[in-house]
């Protein structure tokens, strides 16, 4: 195949040696051709820096009970424009955001069965990638669709390497898979962890965001923008041509979504470098969604928060109240239900998370389990599983949010839906209501489990639609929503800011994951928009505190910390207990210090699946924070301080693995020293295997002296 594979995209390219319409980026480096072939099918192709991305690919739809729009069609008119503004977002990695651009919109017009049918296709040239979508005009002729098929090509200019996790309309639980385009197929089956819902549908079906890089050296990523109102878009692998098609994740009749016009599709995106820091900088899928859809921000505030939540994921304690099961949750006594004794979401255990979130400057408290029906969720497919509402006979809910008032923290809501859409639809003014009620602002939102109705999937039409709603729903009440299992995110938070925290990968509570892992999701999932990954474990080995677990997560207490800056987020969570972080208060000061804003974010150095070192300046003073994480191999890395203020000093305390630490072997010894740095100085900094560093650096004010004249 390799050989006839330059073969193939030499008789391709033939198709548009005299395209008809260039674009190029503001640089001149990223170019997008589009043309006609000689079936009138649209065609488009991009090069950077003269290197082929993706050779001459065609674009169209099919259609169920109607003809295809591929082929037939002729060009009206192209209309070009150029942008070059700046945008300020309500949280981000920086606090202005250049959207610099050229664009090209073609008009076209399908003539079949005596039908004339509009469809335009609107791409953007970035300096780092290229954005297109599809744009249907309203008409007589076609005022509603259902689309069979997407038939969106890109074929790869070789047979790059690429991170990936398999194509699957329910889940992106899974650890990412490093081959060869050619080899997807023989790797289907690597990783393929349970979850309780899953639906992978293809062998050479992949997810976006998706890696690659090329044998020259260019980094190439594939996603989607602004997904409104159509399904997740996956992408599935021809072998023969490394051409991957658009395949959109279908409905429970099958479709692949319910078009009424004028409608326009989500973008879609392909970043292009050839460096990697810059695809982690890539703003290419913020800056294709629309601006700000709210006009009151202010009460959208970035959290830090703790939880009761690690300790039921490990086993400490449960979800449930008691161990009933089989029952209807309208007419169970709870009042009669004897206790398991091991709640978690107990006054009194959570009153001792109030007192030490609020004492270490934790904004909130999330607390899981709190509410009616754990007994009987998980996996049960029933539709009425919680109503949101009714707190359990062991959790006082006013008391305890009074008392988080009273210590200047609040609580954090939790919705676990179990997958039943409509019941959520249904209780979800009420649960919002209840929320404004007792002062919770923000909602940690669940989908764990097969969706219902039956044949719905997470990523579907329907459930895309519904996310959205309820984050719509929820700035109506000022809520801020942190969604997990919901389909994953493409750039929507700059449109709606309280959408502040997504799940939609594999975080933490999946304790045994691979040390690379955390070196991946950067340039993958968090390209959408920013994770709950949930970093912080202090604590590696999870039998020391659940007796008769053997589990033991690969990871240093160093790494932990340096999460805090490589993977950003503005909801970010000091995930273990309380005792744990009180044995090391001195690596805990860090978690206290980091802000979840920034001003501005520099990636220093990086490698998709090797290691990540970003540094971050605090939005409300000149600290700057610095990060750095590895995968299983151990490094040394001398890292200079240039993006500091010249002719300023500042206090670096630096938060290392020790020189014995190992992920595996032992991973909670760290070393702490502070040193007086400038802009001129270099840091050697080391990472063990699964290892990492953070660093603190805190501007040190200069001393005033005043000269009095006599």
């Amino acid at each position: 195949m390799n050989r006839l594979y330059p073969i193939l995209i030499a008789l391709a390219s033939m198709q548009c040696v005299n395209a008809k319409e260039v674009l190029s980026s503001p640089d001149g480096n990223t170019v997008v051709t589009f043309d006609l072939n000689a079936t009138q099918q649209p065609v488009y192709s991009m090069t950077y820096k003269g290197e082929v991305i993706v050779a001459p690919s065609t674009m169209g739809f099919e259609l169920k009970d109607a003809a295809p729009l591929t082929t037939g069609f002729t060009v009206d008119k192209v209309d070009r424009s150029s942008s070059n503004t700046t945008w300020t977002p309500v949280w981000g990695e920086n606090d202005r955001i250049s959207d610099n651009y050229n664009s090209m919109t073609v008009d076209m017009t399908q003539h079949i069965d005596g039908e004339s049918r509009k469809m335009n296709i609107v791409f953007r040239a970035y300096n780092d990638g290229i954005g297109f979508r599809y744009v249907f005009p309203e008409q007589a002729s076609l005022k509603h669709f259902t689309i069979k098929d997407e038939k969106t090509d890109m074929a790869m200019g070789g047979d790059y390497t690429a991170w990936w996790i398999p194509g699957d309309y329910d889940t992106q639980e899974y650890e990412y898979i490093k081959s060869r385009l050619s080899e997807i197929r023989a790797h289907s089956e690597d990783n393929h962890m349970g979850n309780v819902s899953q639906s992978i549908f293809s062998p050479t079906g992949v997810q976006t965001s998706l890696m690659l890089k090329s044998d020259s050296g260019t980094y190439i990523n594939i996603h989607e923008a602004a997904l409104v109102d159509y399904p997740a878009m996956h992408l599935n692998l021809d072998e023969a041509t490394l051409t991957f098609t658009s395949w959109l994740t279908p409905d429970r009749n099958g479709d692949k979504g319910v078009i009424n016009t004028p409608f326009s599709t989500p973008w879609r995106v392909i970043m292009v470098s050839d460096k990697a820091t810059e695809i982690l900088a890539s703003n290419i899928i913020y800056n294709l969604n629309e601006p700000c859809a709210l006009d009151d921000t202010s009460w959208i505030k970035p959290v830090k928060y703790m939880g009761v939540w690690w300790e039921m994921i490990t086993g400490k304690s449960s979800w449930a109240y008691c161990n009933a099961e089989n029952f209807d949750l309208a007419t169970f006594d709870y009042s009669k239900a004897n206790p398991n004794g091991h709640h978690g979401a107990n006054n009194e255990n959570v009153r001792r998370y109030i007192d030490f979130a609020a004492d270490n400057g934790m904004d909130q408290l999330l607390i899981e389990g709190w509410n009616i029906g754990w007994e009987d969720w998980l996996g049960k497919e029933k539709d009425f599983v919680f109503d949101f509402v009714t707190p359990y006979p062991d959790f006082d809910i006013a008391a305890l949010n009074d008392y988080a008032h009273s210590k200047g923290i609040k609580l954090m809501m939790h919705h676990e839906t179990s997958g039943s859409i409509p019941n959520y639809e249904r209780h979800l003014d009420k649960a919002y209501d209840l929320m404004n009620k007792y002062g919770y602002n923000s909602v940690k939102s669940g989908y764990v489990g097969n969706i219902l109705p039956k044949g719905e999937t997470h990523y579907s039409q329907s459930s895309v639609n519904h996310y959205l709603n309820a984050v719509k729903k929820a700035a109506d009440k000022h809520i801020m929503v942190n969604a997990h299992e919901a389909v994953r995110p493409t750039g929507l938070a700059r449109t709606y800011p309280n959408l502040i925290g997504n799940e939609s990968a594999m975080g933490t509570e999946y304790r045994n994951m691979s040390p690379g892992h955390v070196t991946i999701l950067p340039f993958t999932r968090l390209k959408g928009g920013p994770m709950d990954f949930t970093p912080g474990i202090f604590r590696m080995d999870i039998g020391s505190f659940v007796p008769g677990s053997k589990e033991h997560k690969r990871a240093t207490v160093a790494n932990q910390l340096a999460l805090y800056v490589t993977m950003y987020s503005p909801l970010q969570m000091a995930a273990d207990l309380p005792e744990h972080y009180a044995e090391k208060m001195d690596a805990f000061q860090f978690i206290k210090d980091v802000p979840v804003d920034w001003s501005e974010s520099r990636y220093i150095d990086a490698e998709p699946g090797e290691f990540i070192i970003a540094a971050r300046k605090d939005k409300n003073s000149g600290n700057w924070f610095v990060g750095g994480v590895t995968n299983e191999q151990s490094r040394t890395f001398d890292l200079k301080l240039d993006f500091l203020t010249p002719g300023k000093q500042y206090k670096a305390t630096i938060y290392a693995d020790a020189p014995d630490a190992d992920c595996v072997t032992n991973p909670e010894a760290y070393v702490i020293t502070s040193r007086t740095v400038t802009s001129s100085d270099i840091l050697p900094v080391m990472m063990a295997s699964g290892g990492g560093f953070a660093i603190s650096i805190m501007e040190l004010q200069t001393a005033t002296i005043a000269i009095i004249h006599t």
